[in-house]
Formats: structure tokens, C-alpha cells, sequence
């Protein structure tokens, strides 16, 4: 599959005439449990000729796209972010496209944007917008998905990870690793709680998370506590980020004299 992402980006940059800085995994396989039929969610960035900058309308204005996407298939979902648009998000300590810069599955990586992007990555984090995007994901999904009495297995990961990443923030006030593991093995103490998730995860990966089982409570009521006390916690966060549009446009200059010159 991995030649075949690579042939599609190649596609993408000789039909967009675009040049891609960046290409990753995200989702469950960035965070480490995919299931046996996953797609491949793939995130790419991308910059466009200089001429095509050089005009009054700017990307994303009107017909000109700031986004990439390609129709889904059954295993293969592509879509990425203009340059100028994916600069602007992080501007604002974006969570999603900070899980990108920090895949550990990287499809293609040129350029020297990105690591001039990641070098600016404690100057642009903000924990109040980082720690209310994960607890947003957490409220919702647990409302939506682990309310009944039977729930799917694959469902509590999907409010296990984004409740273990904000307790991440509250702890090391950076962002959070991706991966789940790396998340349960420092902030989950051992014990009962700890021997559950560990074998719902490791079940998860087996294959199982298709069944409808009875609600784990000490999951349940682990989840239901933190999810409350992180939300008084995130009122209480304070934190100031500096201005850095006039870095984030040497960034970008530079990758347009890098990457066309």
C-alpha cells in the first residue's frame, strides 16, 4: 500500500501542478489500533506555483481551492491542505494538523518546511485550544457511543484516547503523543483500570471490536469522572501565544524559493 500512496501523490502533483512538503497516516493507525479492514487516511500539505500566488485572489477565495481531495475508495482516503491554509491553522495551534506533523507513519517528507514548522511547534501550542478539541471529541463520543447498556468495543477508543490525551495537557502541558499505548502506559497507574483498557486494546488489535458486549463500568465511570474534572481544569488554563505571522510568512517564502527556484 505503500507504493501505491506514493504513486497517487506523484498523481496528485503533476495534475495539480503542486509540489507535496509532506505526506503522513492519521487516524487509528497513527494512533496505533487499526482494524483488520482500516482504510489508509492519508494527510498530505502541499504548495502551488509561485504564479499562482501572484494574483488579487487569494487560495481559497472562490473557485481557488485550498484543499486536495481525492474520492474515497475501500481502503484509501487522500486529502491535503494548501500551504498558506495549513500555516494559517497553525497559527492557531490547529490539534489535527499537529497530529500530522507528528505521525510516526510518514508517507514522503520534502523540503525543510516542516521542520521549520516543527521548530516553532512551543511557540504556536496552545493548551486551552488543544485540551477543549480533545474534550469535545471525548463529551461527544461518549454520549453518542457508550450510554447503553452493549457497546462496541472499537467505540471506546474513541473517547479513551482524546480523555488520556487532554490528562496529557493537564500533566506535561505539551501535545500529546498519537500513539495510544504511549498514552496509557504513563497516565494510567497500574491496577484494575489499567488491566481492562490493556485488554481491550490488545483484543482491539486482535480483531474483536466489532462485538457488542456490556459496558465496561470501571471504564465507564473512569471516563464519566475525568471527562468532568478535566472540564473544570480547562476553565482554569491560562496560557498566552505570541504573534507569529511574520515567522509563519518567512516559512512560507522560503518553501516557495526552496521548492521552485
Amino acid at each position: 500500500m505503500r507504493e501505491t500512496i506514493k504513486i497517487k501523490l506523484k498523481e496528485i502533483e503533476e495534475n495539480y501542478r503542486v509540489k507535496i512538503l509532506y505526506a503522513c497516516e492519521s487516524g487509528s493507525r497513527a494512533w496505533g489500533f487499526p482494524s483488520k479492514d482500516s482504510d489508509y487516511d492519508v494527510r498530505f500539505i502541499y504548495v502551488h506555483h509561485p504564479d499562482d500566488y501572484l494574483v488579487i485572489d487569494p487560495m481559497g477565495v472562490g473557485t481557488k481551492r485550498d484543499v486536495i481531495e481525492l474520492p474515497i475508495n475501500d481502503m484509501l482516503d487522500i486529502n491535503g491542505w494548501e500551504l498558506t491554509k495549513a500555516l494559517k491553522l497553525f497559527r492557531k495551534g490547529n490539534p489535527p494538523l499537529l497530529e500530522w506533523m507528528n505521525s510516526n507513519i510518514v508517507y514522503y517528507h520534502n523540503y525543510s518546511t516542516l521542520k521549520q514548522m516543527k521548530g516553532l511547534i512551543p511557540e504556536i501550542f496552545s493548551p486551552v485550544s488543544a485540551i477543549y478539541h480533545y474534550l469535545n471529541m471525548a463529551k461527544n463520543n461518549f454520549r453518542v457511543y457508550l450510554q447503553s447498556d452493549e457497546v462496541k468495543i472499537k467505540k471506546y477508543f474513541y473517547v479513551l484516547r482524546p480523555v488520556l490525551a487532554s490528562k496529557w495537557i493537564e500533566q506535561y502541558n505539551e501535545f500529546p503523543p498519537l500513539e495510544f499505548k504511549a498514552l496509557l502506559e504513563r497516565l494510567i497507574p497500574e491496577g484494575d483500570l489499567k488491566k481492562e483498557i490493556t485488554t481491550l486494546y490488545k483484543r482491539k488489535i486482535a480483531g474483536d471490536e466489532f462485538d457488542s458486549e456490556p459496558r465496561i463500568q470501571i471504564i465507564n465511570d473512569f471516563l464519566d469522572t475525568e471527562i468532568e474534572r478535566l472540564q473544570n481544569y480547562a476553565k482554569s488554563v491560562k496560557s498566552k501565544v505570541e504573534n507569529p505571522t511574520e515567522k509563519l510568512n518567512i516559512i512560507f517564502k522560503s518553501t516557495l524559493q526552496e521548492v521552485w527556484r
